[in-house]
């Protein structure tokens, strides 16, 4: 394991005094000259096979944005290493040269996390996609960054085992993504995020240095570096083997789907169920707009009355099961639900989930575009986050359904709108940035689990002040001193802090105006 040097300026990070470099690649749209973008690309055809660099505008086309389409940017090259050698030569051709490097997985992070900086390259570790090895006694699995994450429990699922965090893109998406942004999904409530799921990375260095942090036992010695690692969007390191825990599949799960009459009462229902003591395996939540968009999708047999519906899972052996569906039972209806449907067979039980994990394609149904939010307040605030995204609804003139893990107070308003009429997708923004703002004004933050990428780095501004904000730009310095991982993603510069401040003000114009859009 090498062992990180820790920059200086960890201990005394202050507000007017960043790292000399923060904001040195803070643009990305400045595109290289012809010259440099000949001499990039000759020397990493140099380390690479031809079918492993895209350098033709035809074939980084692909590779333009992640799943947040709004943002899009040509990157210099795309380099898709096959080993690890060639992934540390690339590496350090690119220190060497200067040239920022951003990492990617499938793409679907929906945040921008991913999109490309135009005089630099898009590192895809797609090729990266082997299980290593799995231990089914240790119940462990050594898997590469680019294996998808439903891949994982596939593969293990002759040992009776699963990895537990499902994210809804869990088909597509890589375990290498998931640690970049920490994903969830619907059980993480009781099973955690990724970061409580993964006991190991090794990678390297921007530098091309190798490190290992965590370890497969129960804890390991120093600063947790794993926890910082994960969800660090791509900044400080690269990722090339993830140790991940996995579980014993439960015998038996049941879903308790819940009809409320409003949404403020539906959003209290969730803080009583934590309240009586009980942790649902999975607990979602979607008002009236998202169930009627779900329901011609996937017919998966919500109450179309009611104004919000509750999707409460138990998991584990069948005594265990049936004494908690009767409890979580007991709270929704002295909650004031209007409606109970258990699920009477497995097949009724994927079918409630197929609805809730296809919102997001259900709203593309009804609208030309979204725009997915991703913002966490306490749970005893959702009744009135609703009621206010309702107003702003009102106010934008813009409808949104709504999705939530509301379990952990994790939101996911879908704003509906039509990218080709440009006042809509400003509105769209607007309303965007006022849920997020509402989410700290409640005591929560501008995340839950998509990241900030380059979306919420405006929103940063808001719930970080000038000092924090130094303190995390010393850690980015410490582990890449010369700021080439995903620049220009995250961290606001104070510049862009001030420059969004004047735009609070004044309602004025699109961040990121410069990028094209659709």
């Amino acid at each position: 394991m090498a062992v990180m040097p820790i920059s200086p300026t960890l201990a005394g990070a202050r507000a007017d005094a960043p790292p000399p470099d923060h904001d040195r690649f803070a643009d990305v749209t400045a595109a290289p000259a012809p010259q440099r973008r000949r001499e990039v690309i000759e020397r990493l055809a140099a380390i690479l096979p031809a079918h492993c660099l895209l350098h033709r505008i035809e074939d980084t086309r692909p590779y333009e944005c992640d799943g947040l389409t709004a943002y899009r940017q040509l990157p210099l090259a795309v380099v898709l290493p096959e080993t690890e050698d060639q992934l540390r030569r690339v590496l350090a051709a690119c220190r060497a040269l200067e040239v920022p490097v951003v990492a990617r997985g499938a793409g679907t992070s929906l945040s921008g996390g991913s999109m490309p900086h135009a005089a630099g390259v898009v590192l895809s570790l797609a090729k990266f996609n082997r299980i290593l090895s799995v231990d089914p006694l240790a119940r462990l699995a050594h898997v590469q960054p680019g294996v998808r994450n439903l891949a994982i429990s596939e593969a293990v699922a002759p040992h009776g085992l699963y990895y537990a965090p499902d994210p809804s893109s869990q088909i597509a998406c890589t375990i290498g993504g998931n640690v970049a942004e920490n994903s969830g999904g619907v059980h993480c409530l009781k099973y955690g995020l990724t970061v409580h799921n993964v006991l190991r990375v090794r990678g390297l260095t921007v530098d091309g240095e190798p490190f290992e942090f965590g370890s497969e036992a129960l804890d390991a010695p120093g600063l947790d570096l794993l926890a910082l690692m994960i969800g660090s969007e791509g900044m400080l390191a690269i990722a090339t083997e993830i140790t991940v825990r996995l579980l014993p599949a439960p015998p038996l799960a049941q879903v308790v789907v819940a009809s409320f009459g409003d949404v403020a009462t539906a959003g209290d229902a969730v803080a009583r169920i934590i309240a009586a003591g009980i942790i649902p395996a999975g607990l979602e939540m979607m008002d009236r707009k998202a169930t009627v968009a779900v329901e011609q999708f996937v017919h998966a047999g919500y109450d179309l009355e009611a104004a919000a519906i509750l999707l409460a899972e138990s998991d584990g052996t069948a005594e265990e099961v049936a004494e908690e569906i009767a409890r979580i039972e007991e709270v929704l209806r002295a909650a004031g639900a209007t409606r109970l449907q258990v699920s009477r067979s497995e097949a009724e039980r994927l079918l409630f989930w197929s609805g809730r994990k296809n919102a997001f394609p259900a709203a593309g149904r009804l609208s030309p575009d979204y725009y997915c939010m991703d913002g966490t307040i306490p749970r005893r605030m959702l009744g009135r986050m609703l009621e206010a995204i309702e107003g702003m609804e009102q106010r934008y003139g813009l409808r949104c359904m709504n999705v939530f893990h509301a379990g952990d107070g994790n939101l996911h308003p879908l704003i509906l709108f039509d990218a080709n009429d440009a006042d809509q997708w400003q509105r769209a923004e607007r309303f965007g940035a006022e849920i997020l703002e509402l989410c700290v004004e409640f005591g929560g933050t501008i995340t839950g689990e998509h990241g900030v990428g380059i979306e919420k780095i405006n929103s940063m501004c808001v719930q970080f002040p000038p000092a924090e904000r130094a303190a995390f730009f010393a850690v980015k310095h410490a582990f890449d001193p010369p700021g080439l991982l995903n620049p220009g993603k995250a961290i606001p510069t104070p510049a862009r802090c001030a420059e969004y401040g004047k735009m609070h003000v004044h309602g004025g114009r699109l961040p990121f105006a410069e990028l094209p859009r659709f």
